[in-house]
């Protein structure tokens, strides 16, 4: 029997509103909690993202000219990464399907050739009815025993068609699936294609704009007070940012506080009704690491990291002296040596290949992700007690704010956004908004 992909019980679109509405409903009250969480925090840094924009010079970089094709191609970028995962998941679930397919399909002609077999014994003894049997006047013995007989071969064959009929239901129900998995993927490719056009077009009018204006970007990243002026900026809002995510601690330590509160309370009351005494809970509270120092220690000798972060337990001030750097490259830049235009290294500059895969280096939280003047596409990182890691001048964000990240999960692709000349990495570790020598945490052997 030929099962045919056309047959669907319901369009895509009422069975996805009907999951949704189900997941929804079924949501539990802690993960509406998270979320809100997320949208709040995602609020306020978007609110922060446009104070600190409100609060710039007149007096255009012409690196700005590149920030919306440069935000743009992050976007182009990250949809890409997010429709590949996607298409890998619904090729994944057809070649399922299809397995599922070819085992009952097995199952089927097992199913059949049974049947066949039981017939062929039928017609070998003969179809006789009850009647024709009693009225053959045969031994009461033997009509007894063909009686019996016949019912068990009406019994099993009703087993084998209703075994058949539910087999070819299931048959049906996977084709239906697999119409709708081939669908979906068909839109997603098609989604892909759109998105690779996109982000074509859009690299050659960037790179048309840079060409146009490269001999500005140049000579005003040579002024005196430039970096300065960029430096301070990253500093405010790593200030800002501070601001806001000891907010969030004090008020996840306050909420911890009275939970611990009312477990010991609950504890006592337990003890005291089985007239023991109650529990001494102590409860004690890691000090925080001081904040650490830097001296400037210039040092220009270019260093070649081969390396990448990888998945890591513990706080993250333990991990001193063990990091990975993220991403491969050479060490230009070094924290502390002077830097062309002015001032002095606060954190690396990695050149790295265009598109090569920028890795956290430990585990932590997404708490900025956009363009930001003499950064380009920036992300920063938040690790807990007080350090962030800073990830700059990157083709494009693969993460965005709100979002938990392991040590050497993926963040985002090497470039030269924000008007950067050479395609690499800048990089800054940050303890209590001070920036630190990233060279001190980490290891290159």
């Amino acid at each position: 029997m030929l099962i045919t992909l056309c047959q669907v019980a319901a369009p895509v679109d009422a069975r996805e509103n009907t999951k949704k509405k189900a997941e929804a409903s079924s949501s539990p009250p802690e993960i509406a909690e998270k979320q809100a969480d997320l949208g709040e925090l995602r609020s306020r840094i978007e609110g922060l993202r446009k104070d600190l924009n409100s609060s710039e010079e007149s007096k255009a970089d012409a690196a700005d000219r590149l920030h919306e094709s440069e935000r743009k191609i992050s976007r182009l970028q990250r949809e890409l990464l997010e429709l590949s995962e996607q298409r890998g998941q619904l090729e994944k679930k057809l070649k399922n399907l299809e397995q599922q397919s070819q085992e009952l399909g097995s199952t089927l002609g097992q199913q059949q050739s049974q049947l066949e077999k039981l017939l062929y014994k039928q017609y070998l003894r003969g179809t006789p009815d009850s009647l024709q049997l009693l009225l053959n006047g045969n031994d009461p013995n033997q009509m007894a025993r063909d009686l019996h007989y016949l019912s068990a071969i009406a019994l099993s064959r009703a087993e084998l068609m209703g075994e058949i009929n539910a087999t070819l239901d299931r048959k049906k129900a996977l084709a239906a699936d697999a119409k709708e998995r081939a669908d979906e993927l068909q839109e997603v490719a098609a989604q892909q294609q759109q998105r690779h056009a996109e982000l074509q077009k859009q690299r050659e009018e960037h790179q048309k704009l840079y060409a146009q204006i490269s001999d500005k970007v140049k000579a005003q990243r040579k002024e005196i007070g430039n970096l300065q002026q960029n430096e301070k900026r990253l500093t405010q809002l790593i200030d800002r940012l501070s601001t806001i995510l000891a907010k969030q601690a004090a008020a996840a330590a306050k909420a911890a506080a009275a939970a611990r509160a009312a477990e010991a309370a609950r504890q006592a009351e337990a003890a005291k009704q089985k007239n023991s005494k109650p529990a001494n809970n102590e409860s004690r509270e890691n000090s925080r690491p001081p904040p650490v120092t830097e001296p400037p220690r210039p040092r220009t000798a270019e260093a070649e990291n081969r390396y990448e972060p990888v998945a890591s337990d513990g706080s993250f001030a333990r991990q001193r002296g063990n990091l990975r750097l993220p991403v491969r490259g050479s060490v230009l830049g070094r924290f502390g040596s002077p830097r062309e235009g002015g001032g002095t290294w606060r954190g690396l500059f990695i050149k790295a290949g265009n598109g090569s895969e920028v890795k956290a280096v430990a585990g932590g939280k997404v708490v900025f992700a956009d363009w930001m003047r003499g950064f380009g596409n920036l992300l920063i990182v938040d690790h807990g007690d007080a350090y962030l890691s800073i990830y700059g001048n990157n083709d494009s964000l693969l993460k965005q704010v709100g979002q938990a990240v392991k040590g050497g999960e993926t963040l985002a692709t090497v470039g030269n956004s924000g008007g950067n000349p050479e395609s690499g990495l800048y990089f800054e570790l940050r303890h209590q908004g001070q920036p630190i020598d990233p060279m001190k945490w980490s290891s290159l052997k």
